[in-house]
């Protein structure tokens, strides 16, 4: 007798493959009723979890929905005084909710240090979410010199992690990187990470989400010997203020195809609280893993060699030679 055919991972694989049944709001709506997924999440009551960019977005909802789940959340925002509307905003749903704020600008390397030295009072960090994000209409710099959208999304991160790893370690944490889509269109070319002269906001977004991908595949490995399980995850085409402000052509085309904020931030949330053992490395996409290439042309550019290169890039962009293991993961 043959092999039973599993019907379900037929049709999710028919749904990724066609890209806009994946990404828009279809795909989530099939895989959930496909696998009959609970509209519960497992509670994570006293874990200690640091979202950045928590003040709008998938990042709100996700601190949004982690506090109602039981955890500390740990705010990471560029402006405090949105993060108390958003923390009074949590509390007014979630009145016995735990919630701190850490002011930080992830694209400025010194507020990330000042940022680490905040999250030291809450001991063991059991999750961090990457989140924060911006899209550039016009090439900008960081105070470092470090073009933003590269700055904000790769050595930004980057960085924050290499300097609570302890803490990280102490939890045996997830840390989980909010990466896009748009990833998909772009190579791993390290040289180009940081455009120049020819600066294009939307395909700088997609080079640095690439990078995302391909450092959280060469970094994983390493930390899950530590104890750390580092994943990545995009949300699909979600309705975030983001996409509003930095492509409203493209929300305006998809219009009722976009996903809620809930529904983008649903495996974000997943991944978070799962009992489930995670591999390190993955790329995910509506609780399951997916490839993380689409195209060959992407997929032979992300060579274990240029994963090195992007590794010394970050670590020269970071400055942070004096951690100890400064050349290696």
């Amino acid at each position: 007798m043959g092999a039973r055919v599993d019907v379900r991972a037929v049709l999710d694989a028919v749904l990724e493959r066609s890209v806009v049944g994946s990404f828009s709001r279809l795909g989530i709506l099939a895989r959930r009723r496909l696998y009959d997924w609970s509209s519960d999440y497992d509670r994570v009551d006293g874990q200690v979890i640091v979202v950045t960019g928590a003040t709008s977005g998938l990042g709100r909802e996700t601190a949004t929905v982690l506090a109602r789940l039981g955890a500390h959340v740990v705010m990471v925002v560029r402006d405090a005084a949105r993060a108390e509307q958003v923390r009074d905003d949590i509390l007014h749903r979630t009145p016995d909710a735990v919630l701190d704020v850490v002011v930080a600008d992830m694209g400025d390397l010194d507020s990330v240090r000042s940022a680490a030295a905040q999250l030291r009072r809450f001991g063991p960090l059991h999750v961090l979410v990457h989140n924060a994000g911006s899209l550039q209409r016009d090439r900008m710099v960081s105070a470092q010199g470090i073009e933003l959208t590269a700055a904000v999304h790769v050595v930004g991160p980057f960085l924050l992690t290499r300097l609570i790893a302890d803490q990280l370690e102490a939890a045996h944490a997830r840390v989980i990187w909010v990466t896009s889509g748009g990833m998909y269109t772009q190579p791993l070319e390290v040289d180009s990470l940081e455009m120049g002269g020819d600066y294009d906001g939307v395909t700088a977004y997609a080079r640095v989400k690439r990078a995302q991908v391909s450092l959280v595949a060469y970094w994983a490995a390493v930390l899950h010997s530590r104890g750390v399980t580092m994943v990545a995850m995009h949300p699909g085409w979600a309705d975030t203020p983001g996409v509003r402000h930095s492509l409203p052509t493209f929300r305006r085309l998809m219009g009722p195809l976009l996903r809620t904020v809930g529904e983008g931030a649903d495996t974000i949330v997943w991944l978070a609280t799962t009992q489930r053992s995670l591999s390190a490395g993955d790329l995910w996409l509506d609780r399951a893993v997916r490839q993380s290439h689409r195209l060959g042309r992407t997929r032979r550019s992300d060579t274990r060699r240029e994963r090195e290169r992007l590794w010394r890039y970050c670590l020269a962009r970071s400055d942070q030679g004096e951690l100890g293991g400064a050349n290696s993961p």
